[in-house]
């Protein structure tokens, strides 16, 4: 990582210091800010490659200037924190603002898990520098003609899958705000977020949707109208109950790098499911999550769609699916997004008002 940058904000002195031995040997030029103030401005006093910030420099209500910062300075940034219930409220909106991810600090850097720390630091500084800084800025909010009001379908045979990682919640968040409340097909959402994040970030996407808008549980339904983000910790798997179909939240077995995978919905999809009658769609993410999934729901007489390279934060997991061979279309978001409420007029119950 020869001539790269990376500034840390920290308002410990001795996290600076720990996460700045650990850049320097990774071979970037280390930069440090102690407050918000000093963060802002070396960022846009000088351009980094990485920035690592301490989201308790904020509070929930000043987050403002930090989104500013994310629209005219596009940066690769990561939040770290502490586990604390404010912290993740934070740590969630800062994501959704433009922050890449987010890495859980140990309470003290004295600690034997700092070694923990240390490995996942250094492997998100290493997707991270996959991302162009140039797809980080933050989309203007689509906004789409609502369309005419449909009956709920009486049988909901149909469903929207979609996975999603890096810069994946704002466009998960941009679906539940298109959607009309009787959309009539049920849509489960696998976002590689931590745990506690995931009930968070549904709580948010329910209060300001006119959908309804769940975290996986045991035995949550899936019905018309309903999406269900999948559980951080857990695999999003289906189960059969006569005609309904159940969330089944399962561990993690198979020893997959994400957790909730994609590929471990779409697998289960294809067991539980009429195949021919789901839409999966797969956005932008690190990685191959979801690749093989696609193939298979392809093979099985699926509608696949996958995010363009034009339109994605980082082109992998949907990269992956189209050079597998899993997709039947490459799509902007918008296109996307217009597709899935389409997929609901062309299969739902149409009534006239």
């Amino acid at each position: 990582m020869k001539n790269t940058k990376a500034l840390i904000a920290d308002k410990s002195a001795l996290v600076r210091r720990f996460m700045k031995n650990v850049l320097e040997k990774l071979g970037f030029e280390v930069d440090s800010a102690k407050d918000a103030k000093d963060l802002f401005k070396k960022v846009y006093d000088r351009k980094y490659d990485i920035v690592i910030v301490d989201i308790a420099l904020f509070q929930i209500n000043d987050l403002i200037p930090f989104q500013e910062m994310m629209q005219k300075r596009p940066t690769r940034l990561f939040v770290t924190a502490i586990q604390d219930e404010a912290n993740e409220d934070l740590a969630l909106k800062a994501m959704e603002m433009g922050a890449i991810g987010y890495i859980q600090k140990p309470d003290t850097m004295l600690l034997s898990n700092k070694e923990e720390f240390t490995a996942t630091l250094i492997q998100k500084i290493q997707e991270a520098m996959k991302v162009s800084p140039l797809a980080l800025k933050i989309r203007k909010r689509i906004t789409l003609r609502e369309e005419k009001r449909h009956n709920r379908v009486r049988d909901d045979k149909h469903y929207v899958l979609i996975g999603a990682s890096t810069g994946g919640p704002k466009l998960v968040e941009a679906i539940a705000r298109a959607l009309p409340c009787d959309y009539p097909f049920p849509i489960c959402v696998v976002q590689h977020m931590p745990i506690n994040f995931t009930g968070k970030f549904a709580q948010r996407l329910d209060s300001i949707s006119k959908i309804h808008v769940v975290e996986a549980s045991q035995g949550e339904e899936l019905r018309p109208g309903k999406m269900i983000i999948g559980k951080g910790g857990k695999h999003l798997h289906f189960r059969r109950d006569q005609d309904k179909v159940l969330c089944k939240l399962v561990p993690n077995s198979m020893k997959r790098f994400f957790v909730p995978s994609v590929d471990e919905m779409y697998f289960s999809a294809l067991e539980t499911m009429n195949p021919k009658n789901i839409l999966a769609v797969l956005l932008t993410g690190i990685g191959d999550d979801g690749a093989d999934g696609m193939v298979a729901l392809k093979k099985a007489g699926a509608y696949t769609i996958a995010e363009s390279e034009e339109s994605a934060t980082v082109y992998g997991m949907p990269k992956e699916a189209f050079v597998r061979g899993g997709v039947i279309k490459v799509l902007d978001f918008d296109k996307i997004l217009e597709e899935i409420i389409a997929y609901g007029s062309k299969y739902g119950i149409e009534t006239k008002i």
